[in-house]
């Protein structure tokens, strides 16, 4: 993918490297120390309400500045900035032009190890994710060089392909799709609900290729082998290679994200078509 020289995206909270110390308590007021006179003067313990109150004052946090240039991770930070940027330039255009509404830019957290969000406690193991609660996405890096491991998905487009799922995710939130799908999972057995997580997810991959289509009309950023390696992606993330790598067997009632082969149909149906109105997933029984 051509990136190198494209523009990167405003809309990053990187908090890679960030180390934080806390401590209990966060000082002691003037209001403690007066508690505290009071305390001597009535036969008190001073000591006691000054402890008291350092226990229960807020906690305080200091982060350490990071230079991010000299971190291993750097061009790939660097790089999904870029396709962040080229996410929003795309919807930003067909939000208006497909919908008639204006497109709201999500925020892409990149983080180490561990990290919060409105949808809980976020970490590498979690994989990358968007969360409704704060409209932001969350990755952890270290997915780029698990995605090559133990998924065989190499290339740039690969992990491309990766933010624009997950933007693809924001676009379901902004249409009312992710609000409503949860409500009806709340009313379904465990099985429909799953099939209703396959049908999101795979919109989501078709959203995805409708990125792809109009990215490369406007940048023409594609170069030979992308494509490829997005659909390689794609198939490399299906519930049926996961659930063979992991347990050796495959249970397709415990499907949430789809197949291979239907993640690789649905980016590649977007891919071709460039059309939000062709990526209706809930309302075909051929998946």
């Amino acid at each position: 993918m051509r990136w190198q020289e494209n523009d990167r995206s405003k809309n990053v909270d990187d908090r890679r490297g960030q180390s934080s110390t806390r401590r209990i308590g966060g000082g002691i007021g003037i209001g403690a120390i007066i508690l505290a006179l009071l305390a001597l003067f009535f036969g008190g313990d001073p000591m006691a309400v000054l402890q008291n109150a350092s226990q229960s004052a807020p906690a305080q946090s200091q982060t350490q500045p990071v230079d991010l240039e000299k971190r291993e991770d750097y061009a790939l930070g660097e790089f999904v900035k870029v396709v962040l940027k080229e996410t929003e330039d795309v919807w930003n255009t067909q939000f208006p032009a497909q919908l008639g509404r204006n497109y709201q830019e999500p925020v892409l957290v990149l983080y180490d190890r561990a990290t919060t969000s409105a949808c809980g406690s976020a970490s590498s193991a979690t994989g990358p994710f968007y969360c409704p609660g704060d409209q932001k996405i969350y990755i952890d890096l270290s997915f780029y060089e698990e995605l090559q491991t133990r998924f065989g998905a190499s290339g740039d487009f690969a992990m491309a392909y990766i933010v624009a799922h997950e933007v693809a995710h924001h676009i379901q939130y902004l249409l009312d799709i992710t609000t409503q799908v949860e409500q009806q999972k709340r009313r379904m057995s465990k099985t429909q609900a799953n099939e209703m997580s396959v049908r999101l997810e795979l919109q989501a991959d078709y959203l995805a290729g409708v990125w792809a289509h109009h990215g490369q009309k406007m940048k023409g950023f594609l170069e030979e082998g992308d494509l490829e390696e997005a659909v390689n992606a794609a198939a490399a993330v299906g519930d049926d290679r996961i659930q063979m790598k992991s347990r050796g067997y495959v249970v397709p009632d415990g499907f949430t994200h789809g197949t291979s082969e239907q993640r690789m149909r649905w980016f590649k149906k977007g891919l071709m078509s460039g059309k939000l109105q062709d990526g209706d997933t809930f309302g075909t029984d051929n998946l």
